[in-house]
């Protein structure tokens, strides 16, 4: 009789784990929406949609992006083919002139996160390293997270072709530069004359290791940016507002 207690009993053990241990199976198999990852892959935390990518194509004109407009709507574009065009999409890119406009005004407040969930910057001051500490600490935008909507990483220094500029036409404050010499290509809509600053999306090479001002292109053409060692790609943030 004993013995049959002692039976039942571990059997009873055995069925109450078993029914604990399902449901955190399940939800171990679960894979998250898409165009959204798991922020540092914590348990219990809840996924980070994505903010912040590089355009993983170019538009192909050279500098001549379709004025802000345009770059929005190509930021957008790409977002909803990776399954986040939900939000609205901003090209990181200042234009000059009487009606100049800042990149770091088109982008929101923050925080921003790659596809994968990684933490890009916590908010603009952030971003931009507005204080002598912020300049300091820096931002994690490196090779290994400055990823495209897709998710993949973008050609550097190294590889073939270097693909590293990255369009910004902004200071390292994100803000434009003043009227004068051209830094973007007459506000996105030259293909020939003028130039691009650029920023470096794997903080190698040039006079400094900005992500977002190094050195101006040689041209606004295809074929000149590509010389310089880009494409034409640009950067693209959700400022927060949903579509």
């Amino acid at each position: 009789m004993t013995g049959f207690r002692s039976t039942c009993a571990a059997a009873a053990v055995l069925a109450f784990g078993a029914a604990i241990a399902i449901p955190h199976a399940q939800q171990a198999t679960t894979p998250p929406a898409q165009g959204q990852q798991p922020a540092g892959g914590g348990r219990g935390q809840a996924p980070q949609p994505m903010s912040f990518f590089v355009t993983s194509v170019p538009i192909g004109n050279g500098g001549n992006l379709g004025g802000l407009q345009g770059a929005d709507a190509h930021c957008q574009k790409l977002a909803e083919a990776a399954g986040a065009g939900n939000r609205t999409w901003r090209a990181y890119l200042s234009t000059q002139g009487a009606q100049a406009v800042n990149a770091r005004d088109r982008v929101g407040k923050g925080p921003w996160h790659n596809v994968k969930g990684q933490v890009i910057a916590r908010d603009l001051e952030h971003l931009h390293g507005d204080t002598l500490e912020l300049a300091r600490l820096g931002i994690p935008l490196y090779r290994t997270t400055a990823l495209s909507e897709k998710g993949e990483p973008i050609k550097g220094v190294g590889d073939q072709p270097n693909q590293h500029d990255i369009l910004t036409g902004s200071q390292p404050d994100g803000r434009a530069f003043p009227a004068g010499e051209d830094r973007t290509c007459n506000n996105w809509a030259s293909d020939s004359a003028g130039s691009a600053q650029v920023g470096h999306h794997d903080r190698t090479g040039g006079p400094n290791i900005s992500w977002n001002s190094v050195h101006p292109s040689k041209g606004c053409s295809q074929d000149a940016l590509v010389g310089t060692g880009g494409a034409g790609l640009f950067y693209c943030f959700a400022p927060g507002d949903a579509k």
